[in-house]
């Protein structure tokens, strides 16, 4: 019988070592594409960023702070982001205790806001890096996972001579961008180790911990009512869900990056905020109304056609623990047909009693609409 060999850990992680060597200098010094798989083509990417701005990778990093105005500055934009990440900072650092790896938060512009974990301030290596008001965007110390993550807006992993800079090559780092209620991007956590072992996973803690931090911002903004959504078959209750945050007139006030994937139409960075109605295809007084029964879950329409579960809480209930059961039931609360009705009227009186128009934005026939309707709502317009 043959057996297949598998490469020893330290085996693995010379070879690794030996294709990231070899992929700085076919970048670097030969001007030409790595092979694939030696890095990630984001890494590449950031390489060139740093060349074009007329780094040497030889060259020393000096790990700058800016400047006391900026310092003040930064500090008054990033206090409410400093205030919401800190307890799951704490959380976090918890996690990572054992490993050698601590946590940095930046803003959008790379400084450090804040640190968590087991620093060793004897260490120069760790003690500059975790300064607030240090300078560690990509045009400062060249690639690392904080100015890869705020440029590419994606979580990152990068171990020793991926980052640029030769003197930064004892550093291995998980980052994640970190997006406001508004889906402006407001930041990023990362999690840093020096001369440590390559731990791929904490790409996962890391993302898991900044979308912690995300739903956190959305709940601190003023509303009335927070939405859970999930597609049906799904539980209500994990951190799987998109959260959406209604004021008291069904104005969107924001949303996390998990309802933004699933919801299209949510306002983005810039824009006029959105209501509700123009995202579900439901009356907004439905969601507020669904708090006062038993089980609050419904299953709402969006207008793409798709449907999702939804479960309204109300502020003042937020931080109790959904119950099992609530969480497992997926739409007993408003039958569907009472939806959908909901849905055509609302299309009818959209249409200003055009029934044709109406059906035409649906999808359905005329008839489909009366019959939905009844029979009182023959007396809107045919044309």
């Amino acid at each position: 019988m043959t057996h297949t060999l598998t490469p020893s850990p330290m085996a693995s992680s010379s070879l690794r070592l030996a294709g990231i060597e070899r992929a700085r200098r076919a970048v670097m010094q030969d001007h030409t594409a790595p092979s694939a798989g030696w890095i990630e083509p984001w890494i590449e990417r950031s390489w060139q960023r740093c060349m074009n701005l007329g780094l040497q990778a030889h060259q020393p990093v000096a790990f700058d702070l800016v400047s006391a105005q900026q310092m003040r500055h930064t500090q008054d934009a990033n206090q409410r982001l400093v205030q919401t990440a800190k307890p799951i900072l704490e959380k976090l650092g918890r996690a990572i205790v054992n490993t050698r790896y601590f946590a940095i938060l930046t803003n959008t512009e790379g400084v450090v806001v804040d640190v968590s974990g087991a620093i060793d301030h004897s260490d120069r290596r760790a003690s500059l890096i975790t300064r607030i008001g240090a300078d560690l965007s990509e045009r400062s110390v060249g690639t690392t996972a904080i100015g890869a993550a705020l440029t590419e807006l994606q979580p990152v992993w990068l171990h020793r001579g991926e980052h640029f800079f030769a003197s930064t090559s004892m550093y291995s780092c998980a980052g994640a961008p970190l997006f406001g209620p508004d889906g402006a991007c407001v930041g990023m956590l990362d999690l840093t180790g020096i001369d440590a072992v390559e731990r791929p996973e904490l790409k996962h803690l890391v993302t898991q911990s900044a979308c912690k931090i995300e739903n956190a911002l959305v709940l601190a903004q003023a509303h009335s009512l927070m939405v859970r959504l999930n597609w049906p078959g799904n539980a209500l209750g994990s951190e799987a869900d998109g959260i959406v945050c209604l004021d008291a007139d069904g104005w969107i006030t924001g949303a996390n990056q998990i309802a933004r994937q699933m919801v299209p139409n949510l306002a983005m960075p810039g824009r006029q905020k959105v209501h509700v109605s123009d995202v579900f295809g439901v009356p907004y007084q439905m969601l507020f109304d669904a708090v006062r029964r038993p089980d609050a879950t419904l299953e709402i329409p969006l207008w793409t056609g798709l449907r999702l579960q939804a479960l309204p809480i109300e502020r003042s209930r937020e931080d109790i623990p959904l119950r099992a059961e609530r969480r497992s039931q997926a739409s007993d609360g408003l039958p569907l047909k009472d939806i959908e009705t909901a849905l055509i009227r609302k299309a009818v009186d959209q249409a200003r009693g055009n029934v044709a128009q109406a059906a035409r934005a649906l999808g359905i026939s005329r008839a489909t609409v009366y019959r939905k309707l009844g029979s009182h709502n023959h007396s809107a317009s045919k044309d």
